[in-house]
């Protein structure tokens, strides 16, 4: 327990003290009681009041006094928070290198079961929020306990062009501010927050998956700084092999037009900006098909600037390279993302219950020591 005003403990001392003083005027009055010849007589015209009747409406100012007290100096506990009260943001990267087939079917297809897997586990858990990010980012489903609604985002990713590492922890930080009011947004400026033991982060937590480097937007290491400002950790996922593949998009996986157009829009959580889905470099159409005649090379994962994302935001760098890793770093995400503290002020229990104790007094005192 912590107090924000820890002086007003001082008034502690007004209870014992009040104790002393009446236990003196009891002495005194004993002392310089009128003496009678005979004490039957008194027993006789004196109430038949008992002594603990007479000594609890004191006792019980005693307390209220006490409970007052504590109440004066704010006291703060600290509780944990509910898993139900943290949010997780999926930031998954959809870009067309998404289409290599080194993961099969290909890469997006594999992140997409992986994460509907991490969702169902956490069904009736934490709150789960989206952002799909490749050239830009965009918040497709904000923090929300509705499965049914996270799974059918996810089914609808188009991939495009791009990747842009730091829009999507800044899109991030946006969602967690939205239902998290001690998350400032990402463009507001805040004091820098030093990281140290879990109880000082935040409860909430980015999960940000790609599988190349970044390519456009705000430099992401500039963006993890604004996350740990925030106290906000990012746990990165590297995935896909670092060997040459072609890349096949499926018919419902293929966004973004031939001429490099990246931008999302109405036909999905990507796409052109047309509504519509277009066709491959290699053709294919809705069928899906090659993105290029030969095998391009795939970008390489950027191990060192995602590593250096989770070490500046106290999160953790993973990286997997099939289905089954993937799977298995979603499922088993350090558990303390559900064990976070947090401190709430409980001086308006110490307030109401010395009230409480000093309206009991004065029902006591009514209703025992009647004259």
């Amino acid at each position: 327990m912590r107090f924000v005003w820890p002086y007003a403990l001082a008034l502690l001392a007004v209870a014992p003290a009040l104790a002393v003083g009446y236990w003196f005027w009891l002495r005194r009055k004993r002392k310089y009681a009128v003496q009678y010849s005979s004490l039957s007589l008194i027993r006789e015209a004196m109430p038949s009041t008992s002594t603990w009747r007479r000594l609890l409406p004191f006792v019980l100012i005693l307390l209220s006094l006490t409970s007052l007290a504590i109440g004066a100096a704010r006291p703060h506990a600290v509780r944990d928070v509910g898993q139900n009260e943290t949010s997780i943001i999926l930031a998954l990267d959809i870009s067309r290198s998404m289409c290599a087939v080194d993961v099969e079917p290909n890469r997006l297809a594999v992140a997409q079961d992986a994460a509907r897997a991490f969702i169902a586990e956490q069904a009736g858990g934490a709150q789960i929020g989206i952002v799909a990010f490749a050239g830009t980012a965009r918040l497709v489903v904000p923090p929300t306990g509705d499965t049914q609604v996270l799974l059918d985002a996810v089914e609808n990713f188009r991939t495009a062009f791009g990747t842009a590492l730091g829009s999507a922890q800044l899109k991030s930080l946006d969602a967690i501010a939205e239902v998290n009011p001690d998350v400032a947004p990402a463009g507001e400026a805040v004091e820098p927050s030093p990281l140290g033991q879990s109880g000082e982060f935040a409860s909430d937590i980015i999960v940000l998956l790609t599988d190349g480097a970044s390519s456009r937007g705000p430099d992401p290491l500039e963006a993890a700084q604004a996350a740990a400002d925030r106290r906000v950790r990012v746990y990165t996922i590297g995935f896909g092999t670092d060997q040459p593949t072609e890349m096949i998009c499926g018919g419902t996986q293929i966004g973004a037009d031939a001429f490099g157009n990246g931008e999302f829009g109405s036909d999905g959580y990507g796409g052109d900006s047309f509504g519509g889905i277009t066709g491959s470099f290699g053709g294919g159409g809705g069928r899906g098909g090659k993105i290029n005649g030969t095998p391009p090379q795939v970008l390489v994962i950027d191990e060192p600037t995602l590593s250096a994302i989770a070490e500046i935001t106290g999160g953790a760098y993973f990286r997997a390279e099939d289905a089954d890793q993937l799977v298995d770093v979603f499922l088993n995400l350090p558990t303390d993302i559900q064990l976070q503290q947090d401190e709430v002020e409980i001086s308006v229990w110490f307030t109401t219950a010395g009230l409480a104790l000093l309206l009991a007094a004065l029902g006591a005192s009514l209703r025992f020591n009647r004259w």
